[in-house]
């Protein structure tokens, strides 16, 4: 790996050292402080040294003058004269450790108190408890409810008793689930919410999405029915709104005004459409087929979503929603589950069939967010002498393991102090597995895993088994920033690297739809036979050129190949190897055969090592527009490249690129929600400085990015494709 050793090797390891030995490095730009009886907001700023204005943009449930509670916890930014934030209990016991730990509400709606409500009608209502209420609408603790007052309703991941009013419990059937059905299809086609769903069947997994075919799940029959054999009902009612007209009924439902008043006598009688009237509207049957992933994408219905945003963010009217999904004459409710047609596009992404929400991280966090990350990566730092540049300079050059742990780390400290400056308070703590299993034992004895948020490495896969299985028992996510490869029992790893195989069929999929009229011809080794199969079956008349290999040479026949050549069609060349002399010798034949006459193109499903020899010129492969996916895109001069060069005095490598990266993308999504387990199922593909990440889950063995890049070499210069 090429990298640039005085600047670079100086700045680095004496970070390295400063971190290792603090154990920890924080970007602090929030504290919080428990409010004391009769301590007023006037002496926590002065504690603090911030102004009162500067606390109450981060504490929006405290207001000018009014009393703080006692226990109230307050979010302070930019503490500069803080002293300890731990208090002692009277048991001697910290703030910290006596205060229990709350679950957080995913979202809130509003309510407006009505004449004779109490806190615990309300409270039954959301299915939440009165201090729920209070504990997001703080005047409750020092005044009465009010008419017309406007509570916030904070919104759990709770299965609502309203939602299970027609379900007996004692009235189930068993499901088997069918190839390719998911929980959103299945629950759409029972009627229920996803909530629902995982109260029918406490043994699913709260953690992952996963159904495997035949799998069995109890479902609520429907009175007098069945789901195989449900006949759609001919009329619904409906309750005229205000300001209902005919237009807007014929726009929402498809059905004409003339037959709405033939269906309905007393909107004559009465004169038209009034306020609250219940009329009859024809429901049309949709023959929309199975209800699977082959035919259909499910999107679930969010708290606080109206009929003008779904529609909006789905790219359908909602005419055409109501016909797929004819539950929705009831109005929409939050944990429906919504079907759209497979070809469906809008301002959204699809994963596994499911329609994911995009959401703007940086728009998104949360500011009172503390993430706590452990690195634990093989500096070696045994291996170094420290009062020796040139020792430490030949160690890193000669150990692959020190040099990307030092560029991974480096790109991870650019990252945090990037989130630093939104105003997120990072812990971090940083240590040296030397490549060692037991080194890495040793080091995970002394910590207690549940204190962090996530873990970063280590690189090699005994570790990364041992650091996965001690942090699952308390779920805590390990990212393994390098490949690694995939074991059992780990279904809390984050496999950062896409797959082989993944890139392989990403960039097949690319070139389904170029490859009509072109001459293919397959170059391949023993060792990749089988790549060069999947490329035949893939593409119909592909050429195969036969290898000569011998114990310490390979070579192909010259003539044989250029007789494969067409001069009428565009020729396609797949060159899957990994020997670092084949790849120089062929990309000049196919170079020299690459003329005004004949054209010839280059491509490779496997760009690895053998590729980057310094015998394969750069000309050529431009010249034959050589194409392969990637994990990686090439990085520019962008904000991340100016503050590396300006902290290390070196340009980034890979390595330096993908510590930012990753780190970044797990700090935003940390402070945006301090689950990295839950938020994978919320986010779609995220993407930054010169990689993508979209993470999908595997019930077994963890979380896999199936992002990737379509790379080019064009004018001298790879660029991405774009497909």
């Amino acid at each position: 790996m090429g990298i640039t050793m005085n600047g670079y090797l100086k700045n680095i390891v004496l970070l390295l050292l400063l971190a290792l030995l603090s154990c920890k490095a924080t970007a602090q730009k929030f504290t919080t402080h428990k409010v004391k009886q009769g301590e007023s907001l006037e002496e926590v700023s002065k504690r603090y040294g911030v102004s009162i204005a500067d606390i109450l943009v981060y504490n929006k449930e405290i207001k000018v003058g009014q009393d703080l509670r006692a226990n109230m916890v307050l979010v302070i930014p930019n503490a500069t004269n803080a002293t300890s934030v731990t208090s002692e209990t009277k048991a001697g016991t910290t703030t910290a450790e006596s205060t229990e730990e709350q679950e957080e509400p995913y979202a809130f709606t509003s309510h407006k108190v009505k004449r004779k409500e109490t806190l615990y009608s309300i409270s039954k209502r959301y299915n939440i408890t009165e201090d729920d209420i209070k504990k997001y609408n703080r005047d409750l603790y020092s005044m009465q409810l009010k008419k017309k007052m406007v509570l916030r309703i904070p919104k759990y991941r709770r299965v609502d008793p309203r939602d299970m009013e027609t379900i007996d419990p004692n009235d189930y059937e068993t499901y088997t689930v069918a190839l390719k059905e998911t929980r959103w299809s299945i629950a759409h086609k029972y009627g229920i919410t996803i909530d629902s769903l995982l109260v029918l069947n406490p043994d699913l997994s709260k953690t992952s999405n996963y159904l495997r075919e035949g799998q069995e799940l109890k479902l609520p029959i429907k009175a007098g029915s069945s789901i195989k054999n449900q006949e759609t009902q001919l009329y619904v009612s409906y309750t005229v709104p205000a300001k209902m007209n005919f237009y807007q009924l014929e726009k929402k439902f498809g059905v004409k005004s003339d037959e709405i008043v033939r269906l309905n006598p007393q909107i004559s009688e009465q004169g038209g459409l009034k306020e609250d009237m219940v009329i009859r509207i024809p429901q049309r049957k949709v023959e929309a087929g199975e209800v699977n992933t082959d035919n259909f994408i499910f999107y679930e219905v969010k708290p606080k979503q109206t009929e003008y945003s779904l529609t909006r963010k789905l790219g359908v009217t909602y005419k055409e929603l109501l016909k797929l999904n004819p539950s929705l004459q009831d109005g929409l409710k939050a944990g429906m589950v919504l079907k759209l047609p497979k070809t469906q596009t809008g301002n959204f992404e699809v994963r596994n069939s499911l329609v994911l929400d995009k959401i703007d991280l940086l728009d998104s966090i949360n500011p009172a967010s503390k993430p706590k990350v452990l690195f634990l990566l093989p500096f070696r730092l045994d291996r170094m002498d420290m009062s020796s540049k040139a020792n430490m300079e030949d160690t890193i050059q000669k150990r692959n393991d020190a040099s990307a742990s030092l560029g991974l780390y480096s790109g991870a400290l650019i990252a945090v102090d990037s989130i630093a400056d939104l105003g997120i308070s990072i812990d971090i703590k940083t240590l040296d597995n030397e490549l060692s299993l037991a080194k890495t034992k040793e080091l995970l004895a002394r910590e207690n895993m549940a204190d962090y948020s996530a873990v970063f490495g280590p690189l090699d896969p005994p570790s990364v088994q041992e650091v996965a299985t001690r942090a699952a028992s308390v779920q805590v996510p390990v990212l393994a920033p390098i490949p690694v490869r995939s074991l059992n029992s780990m279904p809390n790893v984050f496999f950062t690297y896409t797959g082989q195989q993944v890139l392989r069929d990403k960039m097949f999929s690319y070139l389904d739809s170029l490859a009509i009229d072109k001459n293919i011809i397959v170059i391949a080794d023993a060792k990749n036979d089988t790549v060069a199969k999947m490329i035949m079956q893939r593409f119909p008349e592909v050429k195969r050129v036969e290898l000569k290999e011998e114990e310490k040479n390979i070579s192909m026949d010259l003539e044989e190949f250029t007789e494969l050549l067409s001069t009428e069609q565009e020729n396609w060349v797949f060159l899957e190897t990994d020997n670092e002399k084949l790849v120089p010798s062929v990309s000049s034949i196919l170079n020299s055969n690459n003329t005004e006459e004949i054209m010839v193109r280059m491509f490779t499903t496997n760009r690895n090592k053998a590729f980057d020899s310094d015998a394969i010129s750069v000309s050529h492969l431009s010249n034959l527009n050589f194409t392969y996916p990637s994990v990686y895109r090439e990085v520019g001069n962008n904000s991340f490249v100016k503050r590396y060069e300006k902290r290390f005095k070196s340009r980034p490598d890979r390595f330096a690129v993908r510590g930012f990266d990753i780190t970044y993308d797990l700090l935003l999504k940390l402070a945006y929600k301090n689950d990295m387990f839950a938020i994978s199922k919320l986010i779609g593909e995220t993407e930054y400085s010169g990689n993508k990440f979209s993470y999908e889950k595997d019930e077994a063995s963890g979380y896999y990015n199936t992002s990737s890049y379509i790379m080019s070499y064009q004018d001298m210069r790879i660029k991405e494709i774009k497909p």
